[in-house]
């Protein structure tokens, strides 16, 4: 046995830890992963970081790795045939070329991958979508969850990001954490806080549910689901009210507090509590704990950012930061605490509709331009569709010509993680052409006309970004097995074919002409990467002195033209969806701590998966669950307007009465046949975290166990799996 350690990146959250994978280079396999002292993690590793490799080993549990190209021959009637390469390049390009020549370059989408390929597989999505296809229809997994902290950002402060660095939270004197649960979002965020609370943090837990932060917590205002912006603006109120801001940060460094303060004055505590169901002396003593530090934190999650109002609840939390003075310095500013392992990354590589890498707008001419000379090509001045609006231009838009006809699905699952899954599922089966590529068969592989197999986390090199700006390598640790290639081969391939030729002989060379292209990241050499283990961007030069940015907005200088900070008062308006008689429940989907994602790399591992299985579980107050005689671990009916599913009770004092929670990985116990596919209007992420449903008891236990596993075992035989093998038991 000849064995190595390769250091690298976990391909789980966004907290960038730093791991050892311990490899056997005779069998090709990994055998465990070490913690090593990275900036974030400081020798520590969770769960998934710990025991989430094992996907690597393909040990067909869930789902199982794609070997060789597939395509349909005769459209979607056909079966998935496996291809050699050339001809699977050849038909996904002549497709695309088709679509494109008869109905425009705009009748194509992209997506790109936050949950493993690197930022440099992202650069090249957007590039070929771009430079090739002729389209911005480039987007990925941020609209479902952090758009909204990008767009409300933005407007704000200028910069959609972390203004401060995750080490940085142990020594704040208030930690404001508002819809984030670090416990199971981020369990190395999470120890920072609980260091922060031993060194004397005070912290501020806004969360409907009590979360492992609002057990710590010195205040927890409870509120009800979707009045986030309801109670930010009574904050607001109270520190305006009683003088509790920084006049001087004010005037230096901002403009339209007077405007601000205008629209503040209605939202008095008592105001919000009629809305909101906190008590107003709550509210006001969590106003002043806040506004009383100099070091004061807001980190946020998804619990903000996926309501119709989520870019005004961020816009709303970097207020509060402006108006007490708490940018510029360490251990103050905000917090968007990004889930998945590159969603900051694949933002930061322009896998958006609007927005080319490095954060530059495409309706720039200027900036377009730059681009243009790059590329060797005209790019489109015209925004691209958000892929949430994919439904839209399928199945509601008459005009042929403005309808999306192909969509290039790379590293996603919509099936699985949008909202309103019939409606995903009616779209990808109407579009004409439907490209998969991933290295996992997966609930959105069934509607592929054509599926492109690529390497996994592990089996090629790239850089990731972790959530508060810092570049750090992923290496390769182990060599892929089968006909598969690198996301960056199969992307250049495809452009190749398609008459756009694209070709890099590493990594390094696709990095090194997307810094050139984005004075934020011109100075993030891998050669600094390597000495220092990471640069945090905005990092402008390429000499070694330049280590990047720790904190952002230092000194008060905002990252708008003119340096200043703009205040942004916004009026609060009540959820899309309000419970009613048939639907009397409200619904909000939360993460789960010991899975990931849509489950392809965590559902292979054997601990992980040991630890929780099918058909998940629906948290309910347990007087909820006696008005319907329901106990733990009965299978329920969970229904909406929109669909239902079945999954376990779960009776806890966690949550408030009226209110269900329910994770998104489950196959079976899929929440997303319930949720909404509203919008914020801003950014267009869907309001998974309300919608109206009830619960059913069903009397039939032993046939509702009987259907649990007779639908588990056919999805997985759809997957390929061999349930008579050991590794696909039940």
């Amino acid at each position: 046995m000849a064995i190595k350690e390769v250091q690298t990146t976990c391909a789980y959250c966004a907290s960038g830890c730093q791991i050892g994978m311990v490899v056997d280079t005779e069998a090709n396999k990994i055998l465990e992963a070490k913690a090593l002292d990275g900036r974030t993690n400081e020798g520590k590793l969770c769960l998934k970081g710990f025991y989430g490799w094992d996907y690597l080993n393909d040990p067909q549990i869930l789902t199982k790795r794609i070997r060789k190209p597939m395509i349909r021959r005769n459209g979607k009637s056909s079966p998935l045939e496996e291809v050699e390469w050339d001809e699977a390049i050849r038909f996904v390009a002549d497709n695309l070329n088709r679509i494109k020549e008869e109905y425009g370059a705009d009748a194509i989408m992209g997506t790109a991958s936050a949950r493993g390929p690197g930022n440099e597989a992202g650069y090249l999505m957007q590039k070929f979508i771009r430079a090739c296809v002729g389209t911005n229809n480039i987007d990925h997994c941020a609209r479902v969850c952090h758009a909204a902290s990008v767009a409300g950002c933005q407007a704000s402060i200028g910069e959609g990001a972390m203004s401060l660095g995750v080490p940085e939270i142990e020594n704040a004197e208030v930690i404001f954490n508002i819809g984030y649960n670090a416990a199971t979002s981020h369990p190395i965020v999470a120890r920072r806080i609980v260091k922060a609370k031993q060194k004397g943090c005070k912290i501020i837990c806004i969360d409907p549910r009590v979360t492992e932060t609002a057990r710590i917590a010195d205040i927890h205002l409870q509120l009800k689901g979707g009045t986030n912006l309801a109670l930010t603006n009574a904050i607001a109120h109270v520190i305006i009210e009683e003088n509790l801001i920084d006049p001087d940060f004010i005037e230096l460094n901002t403009k339209g507090f007077e405007e601000y303060q205008k629209v503040m004055e209605k939202y008095t505590p008592e105001y919000a509590q009629r809305i909101c169901g906190v008590p107003a002396e709550d509210i006001r003593e969590a106003a002043r704990i806040y506004a009383g530090s100099r070091h004061s934190v807001i980190l946020w999650g998804m619990g903000i950012t996926q309501f119709r109002q989520g870019v005004s609840v961020v816009e709303s939390c970097c207020n509060l930061a402006m108006m007490t003075g708490n940018f510029g310095r360490p251990s103050t500013g905000v917090g968007p605490v990004r889930g998945q392992n590159n969603v900051q990354g694949t933002c930061d590589m322009g896998d958006l509709p609007n927005q080319y890498p490095g954060y530059q707008n495409v309706t720039d001419h200027a900036i377009r331009e730059k681009f243009e000379q790059a590329w060797g090509v005209k790019l489109s001045d015209k925004v691209g569709i958000q892929l949430t609006r994919v439904p839209e231009f399928v199945l509601e838009e008459k005009d042929q010509k403005k309808q999306l006809h192909a969509y290039y699905i790379f590293g996603e699952d919509p099936v699985q993680s949008d909202p309103h899954a019939a409606e995903i599922r009616a779209t990808l089966s109407k579009m004409d052409f439907v490209i998969v590529e991933d290295c996992f068969f997966s609930r959105t592989s069934a509607y592929a006309d054509a599926i492109l197999p690529s390497t996994a986390w592990g089996e090629a090199e790239g850089v990731y970004t972790s959530c508060d700006r810092g570049f750090q390598r992923v290496r390769k640790c182990i060599e892929p097995m089968g006909d598969v290639k690198t996301d960056c081969e199969i992307i250049s391939l495809v452009s190749t074919a398609m008459g756009y030729p694209m070709h890099y002989e590493s990594s390094e060379e696709i990095w090194n002409e997307m810094i050139d292209l984005c004075p934020k990241f011109t100075g993030a050499t891998y050669e600094k990467m390597e000495l220092y283990g990471g640069v945090q961007w905005p990092c402008y030069s390429k000499d070694l002195s330049d280590k990047g940015t720790p904190y952002l907005h230092k000194g008060g200088k905002f990252a708008h033209p003119d340096g200043k900070g703009i205040f942004i008062g916004v009026e609060y308006e009540e959820v899309y969806e309000q419970e009613e008689n048939e639907y009397p429940l409200s619904l909000s989907t939360v993460r789960e701590v010991g899975h990931y994602s849509v489950r392809t790399m965590t559902g292979n591992c054997r601990t992980l998966r040991n630890l929780e299985d099918e058909p998940g579980w629906v948290e309910m107050n347990p007087e909820d669950c006696a008005e319907k005689q329901l106990k733990e671990g009965e299978l329920v009916w969970v229904t909406s307007k929109r669909g239902e599913c079945m999954t376990r009770c779960k009776p806890t004092d966690r949550v408030k009465k009226g209110s269900i929670y329910m994770t998104y990985q489950w196959w079976i116990g899929a929440c997303n046949e319930l949720t909404i596919g509203q919008l914020d209007m801003q950014s267009r992420t869907p309001e998974y975290k309300y919608c109206a449903c009830r619960v059913d008891k069903i009397e039939d236990q032993e046939w509702a166990e009987r259907c649990v596993q007779a639908n588990y075992k056919a999805i997985r035989m759809e997957m390929g799996i061999d349930i008579s093998q050991k590794g696909g038991e039940a």
